[in-house]
Formats: structure tokens, C-alpha cells, sequence
């Protein structure tokens, strides 16, 4: 997703099938409820590389309401993952790493309607992170390192593009890539990659006298995303950057990021027995943490501000809008502690249809005419904040960021769009410098984003590098419902989650009595078992 512009991709109709096709072909062979009778398209032509992909889980509840309202979204997600937005990566646009494998040589693209080349770090990262590295590493890993640049030195670093501000989420996403698969091939080459980038960025954009990271919101790329200034109401850029004061604001998203990545790169340090670097940069972090508490939570509001203005009419002052990413960023990556999260989920303002980018509307903007990166439902935004909901406890906001999501894919043709009106659900591209803009179909990050929901929320899929541990978030009502099929390394995984909440008052691994925690070294078929209580 680019505000810069970007026509609509000619050859959009022409995708990557083989991996849904032996998704599909294995599936449908093996009789599980919810895919007989699902046509995947090329799944007999798919048989041959059927080896290069894991096939999908399926989603079961026992309930049949809930398997037509929450399944079926979660088998359009797979197609919009795996069909629709799993395309070639031409080796002369996207692998400057040299990392890419070939064969399959394909990696997820950011949405079926944009013009390639489409090497957005953001998007590659989000989507891996979300759901491409667990269901298909190869793919991942892929998609990863066709954000990645090799040096005219020979060294490795992020793609050096003018959304520079964001991107470091990739580090996060490639660590979360080496606890899925173990691969200390990439590890190596991740850890090159994310240390030149994150020194980069503290070359270029740190502030000293704040001790936080300068650049705009995580996503907010359009100058929607903020109120005036920055934004002139004379420009006709919808790009944040075209407007002064926005390269060097300091924004919550974005802050909560740069701890990700160092405590990220710390880990990764950890892996490579390099523990004077993983103490520089888990110090480093603890001190962005402190920064981010010290001048973004609010504790008269139970919630963190969005940003400190940069260099405008209002340089050093606090904007005090709700960021959803933010709020969510700052749970998932560690900067709210247990106190702090308890009193933003209860504080976070949500609309109708879901989180929204930003709260509230900017003057120049109403319910009529939203602006785009403003009051409307992004569904990556909104399934983060449900990822956050589902880790912070509060497994009713988890449920609910889970249906609300569900219901705007089911209510158009069961269909992942980039961004959806926040107050009746219809698709919403909104308002930006004077005209109203598209909402895009086919967004892989939106399907992602529900993937996510699904795999980190609802099962609490928690990976390190040498075993994976289930902390579910079962909503009121939603059980029994059990994830089959789930490929881990060398593993298949049917997991049952029964009761509802988050404390878990029985577990079993292969109806052996223990915590739902299996070792990353182990084979073949298991079955883990959790009750949950209130």
C-alpha cells in the first residue's frame, strides 16, 4: 500500500495457484468437515510442487453457526493468501538479497490491484509475520528477502525506499520466521540484514533530546492519517513525507516498533552466541521504553498519546488522538506494562464496525467523509488490536475484533478490501486531499490479519526456536472448535481447545497430562488437548 500512487496491476488475473491447488488437492483427499466439495483451482497441475508448501489447517467448530460465520472467512483468507496474492517474484525486480529460492520462486504480494514491482518492506514483513512464514516457510522467507538489498559491498540491509520510518518491523518479522522454522541459514543472514538497518535508521533518525525515533505512523503513509499541521490543506500529495514537519515527528506506532526490533535482534544475537551485542540491544531497548512511557502514556487517560509534532507550527507538543496500531503495538512488542494494558484496553474507543487508524475525526473530516487514514477500519490495524485484546486478557474484545472482522468479508462476497467504512461496513477507500479515494480489493495483509486473529489469538501460538507453546483466548461460546492439520517443522498438529477464557485449567499433549508445549525436535502426528477456564 503506497500513497505515492499506484495503478491497478494489467496482469492481475494471471496468480500463483500451485499452492492452494495442494492445499486443496491433500484436503479434500483427506475428508476433513469444511473443505469437501471446495474447488481449488490447479490442483492437479499443483501435485508436483506440492512438496515445496504445507497444506493449510483446517478450522472446526462444533457449532455450525460459527463455522459458517467465522470458517468461511477463514478459508477466504487462505485463498486471498494462497491463490490470489502468491505470485512469481522476477528475480530482476525483487532479489537484490540473492536470497530468494528458486525454484518456487514466489513470494505474497501486497494486493491483487497494485502495479508491480511491488517491494513494499512493510506489506512483505506484515505478511509474513501474520501468517506466510507458519504456512508456508519457504514462501516466507521469500517474501521477506525480496524487501532486502545487498550492498554494493556485499552486505545485506532493508530496502533503502522513501518509507524508510516503518520498515524495521521487518526485523521482528524475521525472528519470528527463524522460532517457526529453525533455520539458522537465514538467522545469519536476517541478523546482517536487521543490525545494518537498525543502525541506519539511528544514524538518520533519532532524536537525542527525546531519546525516540523520529518519522511517521506505522502504515499512516497518507497525510490523512494527521491533523493540521502537518498537513497544509493546500497540498495535492496524499503522501506524508511531501509535507514539512512529518519526517521528523515522533509517533507511538512506529517507537513501539524500534523496541520490537531490538528486543528482536537481541534474541537473534542470543541464537549466534553474540551476548555482548544482545546486551547492547536489549539495553538499548529497555531505554526506547522508557522514552515511549516517559513521554507518550498518558496516565490521565489510562492510554497512550499518538505523536510529539516534528518540526511545524507546533513543534514539541502532544497530539492526543488514539492510534489503534499504536495501542496495539505497544501491547504485542512489550512497551505497556501489565497496568498500562489493562487500562487502554478498557479506554480504546471503538466504532461500529471495528479499531479504527486514528481517533477521532480530524476537523477536516466527519462520519460523511472520513478521512482514509483517520476513522475508518483498516482490517490489519483492526486484527492487531485483536491480536493485542487476545494477549492482554480481555478475551471479549478478542471475540469481538474476531466477528466484526468476519461480518465486513462475509457482507461482500466474502472478500478481504484494504479498508472499510467504520460506521456502516461498506468498502471505503475515504477522503484525502479533496476527493474520495478506492478501497482495493484482494489486500493480503487484511486476510493475514484474520489469519492471525485465528493462529496467535484464538490458539495462542507462541514460537521459540525450540518449542511452540498454546496460550489460547477462547471466546464465551466458541467451543469446541480445534485447528487440524497445522504443519510445525517435522510435525502435524490437531489442536482442541474446549471451555472458554484464558486460564487453562487442563491440558494434554498426546493424552499425556502437561502444558500444552511441544519440543521443536519431535516428529509426526500429535494431538494437544486444552480446557480452558474463566
Amino acid at each position: 500500500m503506497s500513497e505515492s500512487g499506484s495503478a491497478p496491476d494489467p496482469r492481475a488475473g494471471l496468480t500463483r495457484r500451485r499452492f492452494l491447488g495442494a492445499a486443496g488437492a491433500t484436503l479434500a483427499a483427506s475428508g476433513l468437515p469444511g473443505w469437501a466439495g471446495l474447488a481449488f483451482p490447479g490442483a492437479a497441475a499443483a501435485a508436483a510442487g506440492a512438496a515445496d508448501y504445507n497444506p493449510p489447517p483446517t478450522l472446526e467448530f462444533g457449532d455450525g453457526k460459527l463455522q459458517s460465520a467465522l470458517a468461511v472467512p477463514y478459508r477466504a483468507a487462505l485463498t486471498n493468501l494462497i491463490e490470489t496474492n502468491t505470485v512469481q517474484a522476477d528475480p530482476a525486480r525483487y532479489n537484490s538479497s540473492g536470497l530468494i529460492s528458486y525454484p518456487p520462486g514466489v513470494f505474497v504480494r501486497a494486493g491483487r490491484a497494485y502495479s508491480p514491482p511491488q517491494r513494499w518492506t512493510r506489506d512483505n514483513a506484515v505478511n509474513a509475520w501474520n501468517a506466510a512464514s507458519l504456512l508456508g516457510p519457504v514462501i516466507g522467507a521469500n517474501t521477506l528477502w525480496a524487501a532486502v538489498d545487498r550492498q554494493s559491498d556485499g552486505s545485506l540491509i532493508l530496502a533503502q525506499d522513501t518509507q524508510w520510518w516503518d520498515h524495521i518491523i521487518w526485523v521482528v518479522a524475521a525472528w519470528h520466521h527463524y522460532a517457526i522454522t529453525g533455520d539458522r541459514a537465514f538467522l545469519a543472514h536476517a541478523y546482517e540484514a536487521s543490525a545494518n538497518s537498525l543502525q541506519a535508521r539511528r544514524a538518520q533518525n533519532f532524536n537525542d533530546r527525546f531519546a525516540l525515533f523520529e518519522g511517521p505512523g506505522f502504515m499512516n503513509d497518507g497525510i490523512a492519517g494527521y491533523p493540521v499541521p502537518p498537513d497544509s490543506l493546500t497540498g495535492r500529495s496524499g503522501f506524508v513525507l511531501s509535507y514539512p514537519g512529518t519526517a521528523d515527528m515522533m509517533v507511538l506506532s512506529t517507537n513501539c516498533e524500534y523496541h520490537g526490533a531490538y528486543r528482536a535482534l537481541a534474541s537473534m544475537a542470543d541464537e549466534l552466541d553474540r551476548p555482548a551485542e544482545a546486551g547492547e540491544y536489549r539495553s538499548a531497548g529497555n531505554a526506547l521504553r522508557e522514552a515511549i512511557n516517559r513521554h507518550l502514556w498518558r496516565e490521565d487517560a489510562g492510554t497512550y498519546a499518538y505523536f510529539i509534532h516534528g518540526s511545524d507550527s507546533l513543534t514539541g507538543q502532544l497530539d492526543t488522538s488514539q492510534e489503534g496500531g499504536g495501542l496495539a503495538f505497544a501491547v504485542l512488542f512489550g512497551v505497556a506494562d501489565t497496568a498500562q494494558i489493562e487500562k487502554l484496553l478498557v479506554n480504546t474507543h471503538w466504532q461500529p464496525h471495528g479499531i479504527v487508524n486514528v481517533w477521532p475525526h480530524f476537523p477536516r473530516y466527519s462520519d460523511e467523509r472520513p478521512g482514509r487514514h483517520n476513522v475508518v477500519v483498516w482490517p490489519m490495524v483492526h486484527a492487531m488490536f485483536g491480536h493485542a485484546a487476545a494477549v492482554g486478557g480481555r478475551v471479549d474484545l478478542f471475540g469481538r475484533a474476531v466477528t466484526q472482522l468476519a461480518n465486513l468479508v462475509t457482507s461482500i462476497d466474502d472478500s478481504f478490501y484494504e479498508l472499510y467504512n467504520s460506521i456502516t461496513g461498506a468498502r471505503d477507500g475515504g477522503w484525502q486531499v479533496n476527493r474520495q479515494w478506492t478501497s482495493q480489493p484482494d489486500q493480503a495483509w487484511s486476510a493475514t490479519g484474520y489469519l492471525r486473529m485465528i493462529y496467535s489469538g484464538l490458539f495462542g501460538l507462541n514460537f521459540a526456536p525450540d518449542h511452540l507453546t498454546i496460550a489460547p483466548a477462547l471466546p464465551q461460546g466458541w467451543a469446541p472448535v480445534a485447528l487440524r492439520g497445522l504443519r510445525y517443522r517435522d510435525m502435524t498438529l490437531d489442536i482442541e481447545l474446549s471451555g472458554a477464557g484464558k486460564r487453562i485449567r487442563s491440558s494434554t499433549v498426546d493424552g499425556l497430562d502437561g502444558p500444552p508445549r511441544i519440543l521443536a525436535d519431535r516428529h509426526g502426528p500429535h494431538t494437544i488437548r486444552v480446557q480452558l477456564g474463566e
